[in-house]
C-alpha cells in the first residue's frame, strides 16, 4: 500500500495574482482528504496522516473515485447545511469525529459528504506529481468517477469575479493556482494561493485569562437589547508583548467575582471576569454553529460604547 504523503499547501494571501496562467477555485469549507488506492483496497487519509477510511463508507469502495487499478488523488470532503445549502464545517466535522458503526451508517443518511476532487498525484503506478497542473488536471477529467458522492471541482479564469461571488454568498474564499505548478508534496509556496474572506466587528472585553501573569487571551461580546453575549476568546492578532502588558495593568480595576456575559463562556474555569468597559476591533471568518467566532484575531483597541457593538454585526452563517 502507499505511504501516506503530506499534502501541498497554499500559502495565504491579502491580493490576487494576475496573469493567464492562474485559475481560482472555490476554497471548500470542508475536511482535506487524499483517497488512495492500489488495485485491493481504497483508504482515505487526512493531511495529518489519520486514517478516515472508516468514517466515510460510501467512499471507500473500489473504483468509486477513479477509474485507474491504482491512484492518489487530493481534495475535501464536504456536507452540505440542510437549510442554508452552503458547506458546513461543523456538519463535515460531525462525520468526521465519528467511530461507532452503527452511528456511521445512520450519518451516510442524514448527513450526506461529497468528496469534491481538485488534484491527482499518482496513477496506474505512476507518479504525476512533476507534470504541470494543466496537466494533473487534464488526467484527473479523464479517470475521475464522478456521483452524487464525487465530484471534480471547476476551474474558473478571474479569481476577482469568482471571489466576488463568495463575497456576496459569505463563502470561505478562494483558492488560486498556477497551472504551470508541479505539486508539491510537504511543501507551501507562492505557486498556491488562499484568499480568506473575512469580516470585523467591534466588541466589549468581558473576560480574560494569564499565562505567566500576563493576559494571553480576551473573552469578547457584543449587545443583544439588554443582554451581553459571549461569542468567544481571542487569543491572537496584532497585540505585541508590550501592548498585553498594558493591558494586564488596564484590567485591574476592573475585575469582578461574577460573569457579566448573559451565556456561559467557554473556559470559564479559567476566565477572570472583567466589568465591559474596554473595547476592541475583531477580524473573523463566520459565526459558527455554537454562535461563537470562527478564526478569531485582534485588529486593534477601540473607544466604542455599548451601543457601537450590537450583535446585529455578526454574519450569520452558522456552520
Amino acid at each position: 500500500m502507499f505511504t501516506p504523503i503530506i499534502p501541498f499547501e497554499p500559502i495565504s494571501s491579502l491580493t490576487l495574482p494576475t496573469g493567464s496562467n492562474w485559475i481560482a477555485q472555490i476554497k471548500w469549507d470542508g475536511v482535506r482528504m487524499l483517497a488512495y488506492e492500489d488495485g485491493q483496497e481504497l483508504r482515505l487519509i487526512n493531511r495529518r496522516q489519520h486514517e478516515r477510511t472508516a468514517q466515510y463508507p460510501e467512499l471507500a469502495l473500489s473504483r468509486n473515485i477513479c477509474s485507474a487499478p491504482s491512484y492518489i488523488v487530493d481534495g475535501e470532503i464536504i456536507a452540505l447545511d440542510p437549510d442554508t445549502g452552503k458547506p458546513s464545517f461543523y456538519h463535515v466535522l460531525r462525520r468526521d469525529r465519528m467511530s461507532k458503526p452503527d452511528a456511521i451508517a445512520q450519518a451516510v443518511q442524514h448527513i450526506p459528504i461529497t468528496y469534491m476532487v481538485f488534484d491527482i498525484l499518482y496513477y496506474d503506478g505512476k507518479w504525476v506529481t512533476d507534470q504541470p497542473l494543466a496537466q494533473r488536471q487534464q488526467l484527473l477529467h479523464q479517470v475521475l468517477t464522478p456521483s452524487s458522492h464525487v465530484q471534480e471541482v471547476t476551474n474558473m479564469s478571474d479569481p476577482a469575479a469568482l471571489l466576488s461571488v463568495m463575497r456576496q454568498h459569505q463563502m470561505e474564499g478562494i483558492v488560486i493556482k498556477d497551472l504551470a505548478s508541479t505539486y508539491g508534496i510537504r511543501a507551501k509556496d507562492s505557486r498556491w494561493q488562499k484568499v480568506k474572506i473575512m469580516h470585523d466587528l467591534y466588541a466589549m472585553i468581558g473576560g480574560v485569562t494569564f499565562r505567566s501573569g500576563i493576559v494571553n487571551a480576551i473573552a469578547v461580546g457584543v449587545y443583544d437589547g439588554s443582554h451581553f453575549i459571549y461569542i468567544g476568546h481571542v487569543g491572537t492578532g496584532r497585540l505585541n508583548s508590550d501592548t498585553w502588558r498594558k493591558l494586564t495593568a488596564d484590567i485591574q480595576p476592573l475585575i469582578r467575582q461574577t460573569n457579566p456575559f448573559h451565556n456561559i463562556p467557554e473556559r470559564s474555569a479559567e476566565t477572570t471576569w472583567i466589568e465591559p468597559q474596554i473595547g476592541v476591533k475583531v477580524q473573523y471568518m463566520e459565526l459558527t454553529h455554537h454562535r461563537t467566532l470562527r478564526h478569531p484575531s485582534i485588529q486593534t483597541f477601540a473607544e466604542v460604547t455599548q451601543e457601537d457593538c450590537p450583535a446585529s454585526q455578526l454574519i450569520q452563517e452558522e456552520q
